[in-house]
């Protein structure tokens, strides 16, 4: 009543400039806040190779931490790929400094999530082979702790409650969370912070809320800060001890620096440096982005390797290999040049796989003979590894998303495995799966996440 008595008031003129101005706003926001893109249905995933994907992850985290202690290992895969790609020699060249001066912190905390996606058999059988292992800024376990809810109550109305009733609880953030939290407990300093280190314009922003609420609930404080920031007020005590505009910082929690693009000036790698050498806890610490990136997942390929880190555990080593694809070294010399050969004979069969994260980097058919032509007699081609292409079965749903129509669509999915560990010294305090993300795009699409605008959000129906 009060409202309507305080319009009678104004002008018609005043009305239609406030009118105007609500307007304005209106557009503004949805400028900026939309839903997350999502599909209509949950996609029908087979039992055994979901569970398959949860049970080895845990076996996943103790290999990326294995091999992030193992500075030989990472010199001799990543030697290769430092000759020709620059951001990744600027990260190794961080890695050995901190080698040389010292690891200040004991304690280790990774976050990571390995995508999976199903490749059809002969028989008709599904196998799960791994796309890749995200060891920095794996994303999506905020927003995939919602998506449970929402597929509910959307079978629900559609009068579907018994696969309702199917769909699993899923909750990565609170687990993503549980382990920022130990990392901070151990650091011991109930006045520090976890710092989330993000872009300065963050379209996925509620992915990181939800880590962030799970952390206040536990009444952990946390900022978010840009690599600016750091660079204008980060600093080290001398004890190492980082400060960043003032607050110290127990974890840096890192959701940017993971492309050669967040890297703007010089002084953005001296603020990672700064960081890395640091007495905060990192996730990740220079050497575990490392073991992310593809080269070192193609040198894990060979045979032998796998069971270095895990001797006497062949069972382990079993169901690690068991989810590899094939993957082939572009490196200079008689096998390199088999790869390219191969590659050239047959490119459908394969995925040409550069040293990026962020979705979208990957070349496919004609393009991979267009790239491998030009570099095949250069040291450029060591830039790349090579990958069998996975062939998963299209399933029919409806994808949401905004300013799109809403269609029946052959679709494809990628599964995704969240991991979290926590080690201090030689001791493994935390080491578990804590959820799952399930990725569907458009089959028309050969490569592209959530971030990049191709996938959608969605949750397996497990048959």
């Amino acid at each position: 009543k009060m409202m309507f008595l305080t319009l009678k008031l104004l002008t018609w003129k005043q009305m239609g400039e406030l009118s105007a101005y609500f307007t304005c706003i209106v557009q503004l926001v949805s400028q900026l806040v939309t839903y997350a893109p999502l599909t209509l249905f949950p996609t029908p995933v087979p039992k055994a190779v979901f569970h398959q994907a949860i049970e080895v992850q845990t076996h996943y985290n103790i290999l990326v931490d294995k091999i992030s202690q193992d500075p030989d290992f990472l010199q001799g895969a990543l030697a290769s790929t430092i000759e020709v790609d620059d951001f990744i020699a600027r990260l190794f060249k961080i890695h050995q400094q901190i080698l040389k001066e010292g690891r200040s912190q004991s304690i280790i905390l990774g976050l990571n999530r390995s995508d999976y996606m199903l490749d059809l058999r002969e028989d008709g059988t599904s196998s799960l082979k791994q796309i890749e292992i995200n060891t920095f800024a794996a994303s999506f376990g905020g927003l995939s702790s919602r998506m449970a809810d929402v597929h509910r109550h959307i079978l629900n109305v559609a009068g579907r409650l018994e696969e309702s009733q199917r769909i699993l609880n899923n909750n990565p953030a609170a687990g993503l969370a549980a382990a920022i939290a130990k990392a901070w407990e151990l650091y011991g300093s109930e006045r520090a912070v976890i710092m989330f280190l993000v872009e300065e314009s963050q379209r996925n922003i509620f992915d990181h809320r939800y880590i962030e609420n799970e952390l206040w609930k536990r009444n952990i404080p946390t900022i978010r800060k840009r690599f600016d920031d750091v660079c204008k007020t980060g600093s080290l005590d001398q004890d190492k001890r980082l400060f960043v505009d003032g607050c110290e910082v127990a974890v840096v929690y890192y959701r940017n620096g993971y492309m050669p693009q967040n890297y703007v000036s010089e002084q953005s790698w001296d603020a990672r440096l700064l960081m890395e050498r640091s007495l905060a806890v990192k996730c990740p610490d220079i050497s575990t982005h490392l073991v992310g990136t593809k080269k070192v997942q193609q040198v894990l390929a060979k045979p032998g390797v796998l069971e270095k880190f895990f001797p006497e555990q062949p069972e382990v080593v079993e169901q690690i290999r068991a989810t590899f694809a094939g993957l082939y070294t572009l490196d200079m010399g008689p096998e390199g040049d088999r790869t390219v050969a191969m590659a050239l004979a047959a490119p459908d069969r394969f995925v040409l796989k550069p040293q990026r994260e962020g979705g979208g980097n990957n070349i496919y058919g004609s393009e991979i003979c267009q790239v491998l032509e030009r570099v095949k007699d250069s040291k450029e081609r060591m830039a790349y590894i090579l990958m069998d292409k996975i062939h998963p079965t299209p399933v029919l749903n409806y994808l949401l998303r905004r300013d799109a129509p809403l269609k029946l669509t052959n679709c494809l999915s990628e599964l995704g495995a969240f991991g979290a560990y926590v080690r201090q010294g030689k001791d493994m305090v935390l080491n578990k799966c804590v959820g799952h993300l399930l990725r569907t795009k458009s089959a028309e699409h050969s490569d592209g996440g959530i971030a990049a605008g191709v996938a959608l959000l969605d949750n397996p129906l497990l048959v």
